[in-house]
């Protein structure tokens, strides 16, 4: 039997209903269903056979993770289980659906068919933002889209000294910079102008927001290159990552390091065993699970093809 953690979006009224439902039925087949304390109150899963668990114990001893909302459910998923080997699987009950593909009708068809090993991995590059503060301290977050060094509200334009692998580079004058992974080059980075790159592919993607300067253009660098982002002057910048709130505030001299998870921390696709894509040889996923973070599925059950966005490397 599996254990099962559920993120509901917080308000969404269809999402709370079919988490109390997937509880419920989860439960009755032996599983065991664990939801942080805010997912509960949203989805009035009080009566429901479910574990109701504090945020920074809710990755431990995981086995899959099933969100339920739109994309935003599965960043916030990544954020809570952060470095364990975790799946988490998209039911779609949002706007856009980038990522969850699974619509609320095939839910049940889907868990039964991730928990079964009968699906595809698909690999999504992560970033790494670590705040080096003057003293020495430091402050990591994992981020699947992007990390974000901005300018603080009251601010005017800041000034960025970007660094990467250690040789200056240039120093941009702008709003911010954004160091996004191919999945984040769709998001923030898009709507400021960056290229779009294939999900699968492997990259770092610099793009910079309202520039006030001649270069403009988004820089795509191997995603094994180190970024460092200095603050340059007395204007106040904030950082981000994903849907994490603004956590640092560096102040002039203080920097920023980004950098992609190393590999094998990310995963890649493998399309399920189905009548028009054979796999000899059975299924090919090394690992029980891997990490989820969408899927795609047919209406005919066992007949469709199933392909899971995952991460299955044990170290990422």
């Amino acid at each position: 039997m599996a254990v099962i953690g559920l993120i509901v979006h917080l308000g969404r009224e269809s999402a709370g209903r079919q988490a109390s439902e997937l509880a419920a039925w989860l439960g009755d087949e032996g599983h065991t269903v664990r939801v942080p304390p805010d997912d509960a109150v949203a989805a009035g899963l009080g009566a429901a056979p479910t574990i109701e668990i504090a945020a920074a114990d809710f990755a431990v001893g995981l086995d899959l993770v099933v969100t339920l909302g739109g994309d935003g459910s599965i960043l916030r998923a990544v954020e809570l289980t952060g470095r364990a080997v975790v799946p988490i699987l998209g039911v779609d009950h949002g706007q856009l659906g980038y990522l969850t593909e699974i619509e609320p009708t095939e839910a049940h068809a889907a868990i039964r068919r991730t928990l079964a090993g009968d699906h595809g991995i698909e690999e999504r590059m992560l970033v790494a933002a670590t705040l080096v503060r003057a003293d020495g301290s430091r402050e990591e977050h994992l981020a699947l889209n992007e990390a974000v060094v901005e300018r603080a509200a009251e601010a005017n334009t800041i000034r960025l000294a970007v660094s990467v692998d250690g040789e200056f580079f240039t120093t941009y004058a702008a709003d911010g910079l954004i160091v996004a992974s191919p999945t984040g080059s769709t998001a923030y980075a898009f709507s400021a102008r960056g290229p779009i790159i294939e999900p699968n592919h492997r990259a770092l993607l610099l793009t910079p927001v309202s520039p006030h300067m001649l270069f403009d253009r988004s820089l795509v660098l191997a995603p094994d290159a180190r970024l460092r982002l200095v603050v340059d002057g007395h204007r106040p910048a904030t950082v981000s990552a994903d849907l994490a709130p603004q956590f640092v505030h560096p102040a002039g001299g203080e920097s920023v390091k980004v950098e992609s998870v190393a590999p094998p921390g990310d995963v890649s696709i493998t399309p399920a065993p189905g009548p028009d894509k054979p796999v000899p040889g059975g299924p090919t996923m090394e690992a029980p699970l891997g990490r989820v973070v969408g899927a795609r599925s047919g209406d005919k059950g066992g007949d469709a093809n199933l392909g899971v966005f995952a991460r299955s490397d044990e170290a990422w």
